[in-house]
């Protein structure tokens, strides 16, 4: 829907390879080889991951603020607009991949099976401490070495060690969010991947708990727990929540009026898109235009 907002491609920062479904690098030089195209916010097409080993910052990613300190590791989903501002010593390692170069060769295993590629609603950093820093960064040194060597099987290499990566991120946000690591729970987020599946479709012309409910086959109390279990919020917060940051980012980057937006995102009456906005983000549409474009 944000069509303004620049897509950037794996190419864009690896030119003159043939290799453009993955691609890896240290921050410190990917920062200097893709300056001119990440200096401001932008979305991708493909999935990343992003481990700070030094330095400090702010990451923000589709409006949310995050840290970044030495062992933040962030996950990014096609689509979602994100920018930071990080110091001058900053250090880490970020990879790239298309989602075709991952599921050609894993048949059954999808990247949105991992929670933090599945779900808008999932958070985007894990903060990891000691042991578990040393053994991602280790993960991570691998599979720089073997982007940059020429061994026999290196493709499947590079897929299994990135495998890896995932895992051990899902096993340690499975840690932090309890409620993730039931068998009833794993189903649980297959149903609600399905849900946000379906709300990307339709979240402009349909905002009913039930509407989405019908389409799943189930009634609108078990969506609700469903939404409650995976992301601790109802599934009417998941959808106002949806419709708000599409808001965002259209307020951000398309020159439409404040009316035309409102009519893009299905709401014929703009006092009401209004207080829905200011009661999701604490803020009207005009002051959020203020903060984020001063």
């Amino acid at each position: 829907m944000v069509n303004s907002i620049s897509v950037l491609h794996i190419d864009l920062f690896q030119p003159g390879t043939n290799a453009s479904n993955f691609y890896f690098n240290s921050m410190k030089d990917h920062l200097v080889l893709g300056h001119k195209h990440i200096e401001k916010p932008h979305r991708h097409d493909f999935y990343a991951a992003v481990l700070f080993t030094k330095g400090e910052g702010v990451h923000e990613i589709d409006f949310q603020k995050y840290e970044v300190s030495s062992g933040s590791l962030f996950f990014l989903s096609p689509g979602q607009i994100h920018s930071w501002e990080l110091s001058e010593d900053i250090d880490g390692y970020i990879f790239f991949c298309s989602q075709e170069y991952y599921e050609m060769h894993y048949v059954n295993q999808k990247l949105k099976n991992f929670p933090f590629f599945g779900s808008v609603a999932f958070p985007r950093k894990l903060q990891l401490q000691s042991d578990d820093l040393k053994k991602c960064i280790a993960q991570f040194e691998e599979l720089g070495k073997e982007y940059h060597s020429q061994h026999l099987m290196k493709e499947s290499y590079i897929l299994s060690v990135m495998s890896q990566i995932f895992i051990h991120a899902a096993r340690q946000f499975s840690k932090d969010y309890h409620h993730l690591a039931s068998p009833a729970s794993i189903s649980y987020f297959k149903h609600y991947q399905h849900f946000e599946n379906l709300l990307e479709q339709h979240f402009t012309t349909q905002k009913s708990m039930a509407y989405y409910a019908s389409l799943l086959e189930i009634s609108p109390k078990h969506l609700n727990r469903i939404a409650q279990t995976t992301v601790q919020k109802t599934a009417t917060d998941v959808i106002t929540e949806r419709v708000i940051l599409e808001a965002k980012r259209m307020l951000m980057y398309l020159d439409e009026s404040l009316g035309e937006i409102a009519f893009r995102l299905g709401y014929e009456e703009y006092s009401y898109f209004v207080r829905v906005f200011r009661k999701n983000s604490g803020m009207t549409p005009t002051q959020f235009i203020k903060k984020y474009k001063a």
